[in-house]
Formats: C-alpha cells, structure tokens, sequence
C-alpha cells in the first residue's frame, strides 16, 4: 500500500510542479540560452532503481566537458566549471525542478537516495552498492538534508576531493540510506519534504539531528 500511495504522490506532485513552474520556463530558458554553451537541459547517466541506469534531467549549470575537467564528479565551492547561471540555479537548487520529468515517468520519486554518477557509486562498500537502490531515487532524500552544503565540506578539506568522498563522505553517505530504507514510511518521507523546505530558508539547520533522533551518529568533522 505504501508503494502504492506513494507512487500516486509522486505523479500529482510532478505534475503540479510542473504546472507551477511552466510561467517561469520560458525567460529562464531564454537566460541559460544566452549565458551559458547554447542549451537549457543536461542529461546525464545515473544509477536507479535496482542499480539500473536512467538519464537525469537537470537544468544546464555547467560546461559541457565538466565531467572530464577539474574535480570531474564533484562540485567545490566557486567551482570555475559553472555557467554564470549556474552558482545562483544550483544554490537555489532550481537545476533540479526539471527531475519532475525523472519522477513523473517513474524512473524517480519525491524522496528517496541521491542518484549517483557511476563514479560516485563506486565509491560504496559492495554491501552498500547492493541495497543503495532497493528504492527509487528521489528528488530529495536523507542524504540530501545531511549533505546540503557538501561543496563546502569538499572546499574546507586538503585532501584530494575524490579520496575525501571515498574515505569520509561516502561511508556516512552510506549508513543514512541503509537508515532510510530500514524507515521509510509516510511519516518519515513527509518529514523529509519539510525538511528540504527547511534547509532551503534556513541552510545551517540542525533540525533533522532532533526529528530523526536515531540517525547514524555524524563523523568528528561534520559537528
């Protein structure tokens, strides 16, 4: 039942986002046509449902080749790869409204855990790696809440960015999906929505460490 209910969310919330959103399309796509390499959109390969591939819709924030260039997979703070668009879309977190697409066709939900470039996936313990997706991946998630200002915690490190992720971030990364999907439920992923509203006004929040009190215990440099 909860599959269920939460599918048919998930398809009125896609589509009256995309209702409320459609006035807004045209000027900003009008506004990355001019400021940016010539294209609105950017599909990219990310891991899904039972590990399965599907290409994420995000609005286009950075150069092309980003991938191949720089910290490839990962974005730091003031990241030279961003269009002049791109720090304000992707602060605001609107490079992430065309994934409606994503959740309306199924491929995606409301919430549940980030999906991951291949890269990044890999980074996972084979135990993680083989239940990271035993839901979809959502919009908004735990992880997501958690790690809202990750590209800080990358640009505060002397360490490599990829070794950071692999060795620090990735293991709590872990541990809070495994916790999501040992708790999912209406009232954990309603929670979830409020947050992610939360940390949008308020980003320095602590909120989630008081409603979620059986959190994994956060690693020494995230207190």
């Amino acid at each position: 039942m909860y599959k269920i209910i939460k599918r048919l969310g998930d398809i009125f919330f896609a589509l009256a986002g995309i209702i409320v959103f459609l006035p807004f399309f045209i000027p900003l796509a009008i506004a990355l046509l001019l400021t940016g390499e010539g294209y609105i959109f950017y599909l990219q390969d990310r891991r899904g449902y039972k590990n399965k591939m599907f290409k994420i819709w995000k609005f286009a924030t950075m150069l092309k080749a980003s991938p191949g260039l720089g910290t490839g997979s990962i974005t730091v703070r003031n990241d030279w790869r961003l269009t002049p668009m791109g720090k304000y879309l992707r602060g605001s977190k609107i490079n992430e409204i065309p994934q409606l697409v994503n959740i309306l066709t199924g491929e995606m939900s409301v919430v549940g855990p980030r999906p991951l470039m291949e890269a990044d996936f890999v980074k996972f313990s084979d135990d993680v790696k083989a239940h990271f997706y035993d839901c979809k991946p959502g919009l908004t998630g735990i992880a997501s809440i958690v790690f809202r200002d990750e590209e800080k915690l990358h640009s505060d490190s002397d360490m490599d960015p990829h070794e950071f992720d692999r060795l620090f971030l990735s293991p709590y990364k872990g541990a809070l999906e495994r916790w999501y999907l040992e708790h999912c439920s209406f009232y954990t992923d309603l929670v979830i929505i409020l947050l992610t509203a939360a940390v949008i006004v308020k980003p320095q929040n602590q909120w989630v460490y008081s409603l979620f009190k059986d959190l994994p215990a956060r690693p020494g440099f995230m207190k």
